[in-house]
Order: C-alpha cells, then structure tokens, then sequence
C-alpha cells in the first residue's frame, strides 16, 4: 500500500486531515490490508505465513471494533456497514 492510498483512506474515515490513529482509520487500514492479503491467498495457498498474518489482522481488527462498538456504538454500526463488515449478533441497545 502506497502513502497515497493511506492518505486517501485516512481523509476519507478520519475525522480531519491530521487524523491519523482513531479507531475508525485504524479499522479502515486494517480492512484494506485485510483484502489485499485475502486476494493473495486466494492464488497462494501454500502461504502458511500470510495465513497467519491474516488471522492476527483479523483479530486486531475484531478487537478494534469491540472497543469501538462499546464506545460509540452509533460510529461502529455506520462504520460497519460503510466498509461493509458483518457483524455478529448482538443484543440491540
């Protein structure tokens, strides 16, 4: 991933310009890395490592949108459905 598309993901979830860390940024690059890694395994199959990786990105990613969902569960459901994640079944608060 070039600077340029970090860039554009971060202008496009952040809050501002110089927003470079909230939880939703760090969702959304987590999201992009996700997919690209996901297109590679499909055609490399024997890659154990980026299995690997893929699951530890996924659990970062999962653990992010836990703490977002208790923060500001509003912020996670749009979140959500903008990157088009699915969540699991909660309770509706």
């Amino acid at each position: 991933m070039d600077a340029a598309h970090r860039k554009e993901i971060m202008n496009a979830y952040g809050k501002d310009a110089q927003d470079t860390g909230s939880t939703s940024v760090q969702v959304a690059l987590l999201s992009d890395r996700i997919s690209n890694l996901s297109k590679h395994l499909a055609t490399n199959k024997k890659d154990k490592a980026g299995q690997r990786g893929l699951q530890l990105m996924n659990g970062q990613r999962r653990r992010l949108l836990k703490y977002l969902e208790g923060q500001d569960y509003d912020a996670y459901i749009a979140l959500t459905n903008k990157l088009s994640i699915r969540r699991g079944q909660r309770v509706v608060r």
